[in-house]
């Protein structure tokens, strides 16, 4: 078991998501962010390998407009040799990594205006990932998308999507995660049975929506989606629902006991798991300390 957080580390003076407004793009601004965000990643890293800390979700604005059409340089190539070291220090460490594009990513939508730029995004990701020489257990994650009305419909052109516009590259790393509101477990199950996507499992999402299985059966079922070879074991998103809020708001600071009991109910199941906590780095180190004091740790 690894764990981590997504993206942001709030200890460090520094930030691997600096972007621009649009209005304002050119090339030169484009270099000099790219630049400063991935001296912050290298940054972020060492402070996660540090304290332990062996799973990390990539921010999706490492390159600002990178799948927009604005952006013709050839940022790939400038940037191959600090993407391969980064990568090379992930590995070294027996880090984990993913990627998590922004909701706008929508495979199943009737607009096809959408799925394309969707699929850009996700060609743009693959390729920071590839470009680190990271194997396929660094995943893509994304939701199952819109249910338009007829959600066995939005399944089926969903998988269609897939298996004819999707590249290689990107069908390698993608994953499915159930939502908090419409694709269940179940339905990502679907999904999966029609592509071969592995189940990112979200515990909170499952309180929120589900088809009656209890929480250690559902991790899993998710579990056996995953190919140990190719996909690497279970990643799954870990938090609590925030007290007197919308129902599948993230917690502030982890519940300690919470987690603990958690783990307890899924004794002998391994996954690495990504804590989506408001305090990012704090509650993962607390979660080490839980996660330690029950043996749940790989030892690296």
């Amino acid at each position: 078991m690894k764990i981590g957080y997504p993206c942001v580390n709030v200890a460090l003076d520094c930030s691997s998501s600096r972007t621009f407004r649009l209005a304002s793009y050119s090339e030169e601004r484009l270099i000099e962010t790219v630049e400063q965000n991935l001296i912050c990643l290298r940054r972020i890293l060492e402070y996660n390998v540090q304290h332990g800390l062996m799973f990390f979700r990539l921010t999706s604005d490492l390159v600002p407009f990178a799948s927009h059409e604005i952006n013709k340089y050839n940022w790939q190539e400038h940037f191959k040799m600090t993407l391969r070291r980064l990568g090379s220090y992930i590995k070294n460490n027996n880090m984990r990594i993913s990627m998590h594009p922004d909701q706008f990513v929508v495979l199943n939508s009737p607009n096809e205006q959408t799925v394309r730029n969707s699929i850009a995004e996700l060609v743009y990701q693959c390729s920071i990932l590839d470009l680190m020489g990271l194997d396929t257990t660094a995943k893509l994650q994304i939701h199952g998308g819109g249910a338009y009305g007829d959600k066995p419909a939005a399944i089926q052109r969903f998988a269609e999507v897939y298996h004819t516009m999707l590249p290689d590259a990107v069908k390698a790393r993608l994953c499915v995660e159930n939502d908090d509101r419409t694709y269940t477990l179940q339905d990502c199950l679907q999904l999966h049975e029609l592509t071969g996507m592995p189940i990112i499992f979200d515990n909170l999402h499952h309180e929120c929506v589900n088809n009656g299985e209890p929480m250690r059966e559902a991790v899993q079922m998710a579990a056996t989606t995953w190919d140990l070879e190719k996909d690497g074991i279970l990643m799954m998103d870990y938090s609590a629902q925030a007290p007197n809020e919308r129902r599948g708001k993230h917690i502030q600071s982890i519940e300690e006991q919470l987690f603990h009991d958690f783990l307890v109910e899924t004794e002998g199941l391994d996954m690495d798991i990504m804590l989506e906590i408001k305090d990012k780095e704090e509650s993962a180190l607390k979660a080490l300390e839980v996660a330690k004091s029950l043996g749940r740790l790989q030892l690296v």
